[in-house]
């Protein structure tokens, strides 16, 4: 991933779309199956509408196009909803969902478990804590492969 390509698009979109009520969760220029792509993922607490990928995609086109963040490369350019379970990124993502439930996926087993599932109560710099059925849990950030909300269809 060009990370030039992110840091000039997130700093000249993010005041734009700021602007317009939404949070600028995160920005992608991924290469996929039909060419480069640049995506902006938003959110606003109400959950995001496709009505509001238009409204953005719509008020920040002049300004990408301005902008030519790839230097005249070929690239799609979207607007997304970051979805019902994207990873945690951010202290912000953390605090948001402090009394939800999430998934905590690990890189090798704690106690003989690699998935805890619980209610989110804190995050540090360097450990996580959930309760779960079976008491609290403190893992060190080290450990963790992901943390998501914890999505339930019933």
């Amino acid at each position: 991933m060009d990370q030039s390509v992110v840091e000039k698009t997130r700093a000249a979109l993010t005041p734009v779309i700021e602007e317009l009520g939404f949070e600028v969760v995160d920005v992608e220029y991924t290469k996929k199956a039909d060419g480069m792509n640049l995506t902006v993922y938003i959110d606003i607490p109400r959950g995001v509408t496709l009505d509001d990928c238009e409204t953005v995609h719509n008020a920040v086109n002049s300004v990408i196009d301005r902008l030519d963040p790839t230097g005249d490369q070929p690239y799609f350019f979207n607007i997304s909803s970051p979805g019902l379970d994207r990873p945690f990124k951010t202290q912000r993502d953390f605090e948001r969902n402090y009394g939800k439930e999430v998934e905590i996926k690990l890189y090798a087993p704690l106690r003989g478990k690699k998935f805890y599932e619980g209610v989110l109560l804190q995050k540090t710099d360097n450990t996580v804590t959930v309760a779960t059925p079976s008491g609290e849990e403190c893992i060190e950030m080290t450990r963790v492969a992901l943390v998501r909300p914890l999505v339930k269809f019933e």
